[in-house]
């Protein structure tokens, strides 16, 4: 089951923020169509948010055709955003935890490190359609 969080520092609003963690959760493979999203009540419980913001995000995911509500018994994942890069994905991260250790080794902090992977995708990206 997913572990929302919320970051009030990203500029990005919290039913925003659920989507937007549901679709990456989705793209890594951490959920799969059948799997039951956590109830309203339970994430209200768990990050402190406003049951409405909940709701919002879940319409929104059910608009994307992400997720489709069972009255009575939740919501549940009825489509993927997984592709075939989904296999690479352990071995990427693998490194990629290796590369952030090196960084936190050379001194930076969270946001410095989430700005350089940033900056660094953007700048490789340039360009390209």
């Amino acid at each position: 089951m997913i572990d929302f969080h919320l970051d009030p520092k990203s500029g990005v609003a919290p039913y925003m923020q659920l989507v937007q963690q549901v679709q990456q959760a989705l793209r890594l493979g951490m959920l799969k169509v059948g799997d039951q999203l956590p109830t309203v009540k339970h994430v209200v419980a768990k990050i402190a948010i406003n049951p409405n913001t909940v709701l919002k995000a879940y319409r929104e995911l059910e608009r994307q055709g992400l997720v489709a509500p069972k009255p009575g018994r939740g919501t549940f994942i009825t489509a993927t955003l997984a592709d075939d890069s989904l296999s690479a994905h352990q071995a990427l991260r693998t490194e990629l935890e290796h590369w952030i250790a090196k960084a936190e080794a050379a001194g930076l902090d969270h946001d410095a490190i989430q700005a350089l992977i940033t900056t660094t995708l953007r700048k490789t990206h340039q360009g390209k359609p």
